[in-house]
């Protein structure tokens, strides 16, 4: 699916862990695509949304090897960037997991990932596991099923 079709109707767009990894180090599969997809959020075309939850995983790695200028570039992205909410889970969103990860067997990440997702009122969410797929409750966008 073509990323202008896929974003047609989207104003809110949650953001899984994968895409944002995958922008910050430039990750040759999938620079061309996540960086188009970051443009239209820089740019006000979208609102993206990612979670405290990716905030955690991101970091983890740049902590263990000590690369600073790694974890500098993850909260500025993910903090303070333009068009890009990073807010908070609270207690509705955990509760919604919940009743996610019952319903379609996600692992609690992903399942975090969709409650908070639908609690900020995203249309879409774009990702790289295709396992998210699975929820109806808002449009799933897996990277691998992406062009440009």
């Amino acid at each position: 699916m073509k990323v202008d079709d896929a974003l047609r109707n989207v104003t809110r767009l949650a953001f899984d862990t994968a895409p944002i990894i995958y922008f910050v180090e430039a990750n040759p599969t999938y620079d061309e695509l996540v960086s188009n997809i970051f443009s239209r959020v820089a740019g006000g075309e979208v609102s993206g949304w990612p979670s405290v939850v990716s905030l955690t995983e991101v970091l983890v790695r740049p902590i263990s090897s000590g690369r600073k200028d790694l974890q500098q570039a993850y909260r500025r992205l993910l903090l303070n960037s333009t068009n890009f909410k990073t807010v908070p889970i609270n207690s509705e969103v955990a509760e919604s997991a919940a009743r996610v990860r019952a319903t379609y067997g996600l692992r609690l990440p992903d399942a975090i990932q969709i409650a908070f997702a639908l609690d900020v009122r995203c249309q879409a969410i774009v990702c790289n596991d295709r396992s998210m797929r699975r929820v109806t409750e808002l449009q799933v966008l897996v990277l691998d099923d992406l062009e440009l």
